[in-house]
């Protein structure tokens, strides 16, 4: 168990559905990172923005990505995490994987279409929510659109981190810095968020404000909006213990249980 987690939030633009680009402009952002980081957060949809057409840019988990990021996972001797578009047995997906150094992949399907933009009309929402566990820290991934519905990320896992990745649009930000804060205080657990910049293809901006936050709520980091940046973070076990042991606010949460419908 490591009582440490280095954690590298990558907040980039992204070439609007190209994904050989992406792949090599992260490449060359995550060579820059020197050894020491143990996990690195990509955005959401990283090889090709919040495209609505999956066809375009889609890949199998045999894919040009998957083998670039277990590439980039052994070379860096971190997880790679992000979520990107998926074809698998006739239908697409918008699928976080979280890639080990050893090769090892856990996949979490975004669960909350973004109905709003009609992903729901194209992409098959996720049933199952994931906790992968690596160098002893239980790791929740969810995916944009999932912010805003906290039932499904409430803590009866007893995990450490929670992590965001999203195309979160400048207009909405304010919804994006509020909810991730209560998270992180709600959870008693890290939360980190990383969002893109830039312009998509259909003109929506995006500002960033990737961050993290410890279970207080206290802000982590310094990153920048607006900005193309790397951000490494550290992140304390002993904290989260510290904390919960002493206000035991977890303990009291309401029991319910949660029934996922399947299609």
């Amino acid at each position: 168990m490591s009582k440490v987690l280095n954690v590298a939030l990558i907040q980039t633009a992204l070439v609007w559905e190209n994904p050989k680009e992406n792949r090599r402009l992260l490449n060359e952002k995550i060579n820059t990172v020197n050894s020491g980081v143990d996990l690195f957060v990509l955005p959401e949809m990283f090889t090709s923005g919040f495209t609505m057409n999956p066809s375009l840019v889609a890949e199998t988990m045999e894919g040009e990505t998957l083998s670039w990021l277990k590439e980039k996972a052994k070379e860096k001797n971190a997880v790679m995490l992000g979520s990107l578009v998926i074809t698998e047995n006739g239908n697409f997906y918008n699928r976080m994987v979280c890639v080990e150094p050893s090769g090892a992949v856990t996949c979490y399907d975004k669960r909350h279409t973004f109905t709003l933009a009609g992903e729901d009309k194209v992409y098959t929402a996720g049933t199952e929510k994931v906790i992968f566990n690596y160098k002893g820290w239980k790791i929740c991934p969810l995916v944009c659109y999932d912010l805003r519905f906290p039932v499904w990320a409430r803590n009866v896992e007893d995990y450490d981190l929670l992590i965001y990745v999203a195309n979160w649009p400048k207009v909405r930000v304010a919804a994006w810095d509020a909810l991730l804060q209560a998270r992180a205080i709600e959870n008693m657990a890290y939360c980190i968020g990383v969002n893109r910049v830039g312009l998509d293809g259909n003109n929506y901006e995006h500002s960033g404000h990737s961050v993290a936050y410890d279970v207080l709520g206290k802000r982590l980091d310094q990153i920048p909006e607006d900005t193309e940046t790397i951000e490494i973070v550290t992140l304390e076990k002993a904290a989260i213990k510290k904390y919960r042991d002493k206000l035991n606010f977890l303990n009291d949460a309401d029991a319910f249980s949660l029934k996922v419908q399947t299609q």
